[in-house]
């Protein structure tokens, strides 16, 4: 169940993690706390967790470089914490390969909808036609739902959790053009805060991602939104 997740919540401030740390354990999850970079990680290679609440402004080794670090081995749901609310920022921090981004200060109640949407999305409990369950192919993409990992030409794609998503919503109808608003909608649920921005910052990891393997399954219809590439 998604309320028992463990989250690590990684920041270099004390108040903030134990503000983090409180509303988290009232909405029900197990929490562990990290007071720096290179400390989360320590942590993370012992145990790992079911999602990282990750500070960007750090000293030494900031959370940039520790999604970075993080993404050679897991992909584990990514919540970036800044008191930077820059476009640029946000849109660096997704393209890491983040799943979220919240600027500081933020509502507890909003920190917690967003773990809760991540989460949701992590476990496959979405509405609609996407089920998260079964098996998706296209051309030399092999989709699995229950697997949760995906493959092109027999190699291994990597994809985190947002980006698995939004690849699955577009298998499932392959040749459909979903707008922005549909993508949101089917791939991200229960979070209204996702910009166009945002879902254009995992649409190009997931093309950066497969261009590895020669393949771009994603194309972009121009004033509509994008739909699954003939493959």
């Amino acid at each position: 169940m998604v309320m028992s997740a463990e989250i690590l919540i990684v920041d270099d401030d004390d108040n903030l993690r134990e503000v983090v740390r409180y509303v988290l354990d009232r909405a029900g999850y197990r929490v562990r706390e990290a007071r720096d970079g290179h400390e989360a990680l320590t942590s993370f290679q012992s145990k790992s967790a079911d999602l990282v609440v990750l500070d960007v402004l750090m000293p030494e080794l900031d959370g940039l470089e520790v999604c970075r670090q993080l993404r050679k081995t897991s992909q584990v749901p990514i919540v970036f914490l800044s008191s930077r609310d820059e476009e640029f920022d946000k849109v660096l921090g997704l393209e890491m390969g983040g799943d979220d981004y919240l600027a500081k200060p933020f509502s507890p109640r909003e920190l917690v909808s967003r773990v809760k949407a991540v989460l949701r999305r992590t476990q496959g409990q979405v509405s609609g036609a996407e089920g998260g369950e079964g098996s998706l192919s296209a051309g030399p993409v092999r989709l699995d739902g229950s697997l949760h990992r995906v493959w092109c030409s027999g190699q291994e794609v990597r994809l985190t959790v947002t980006e698995f998503r939004l690849l699955e919503v577009l298998m499932r109808h392959s040749g459909k053009v979903y707008t922005r608003d549909e993508l949101v909608e089917r791939a991200y649920p229960g979070n209204h805060h996702v910009s166009d921005r945002t879902l254009d910052s995992h649409v190009r990891r997931i093309r950066q991602k497969f261009r590895e393997h020669d393949l771009d399954p994603v194309e972009t219809v121009h004033g509509l939104g994008y739909r699954l590439r003939e493959l």
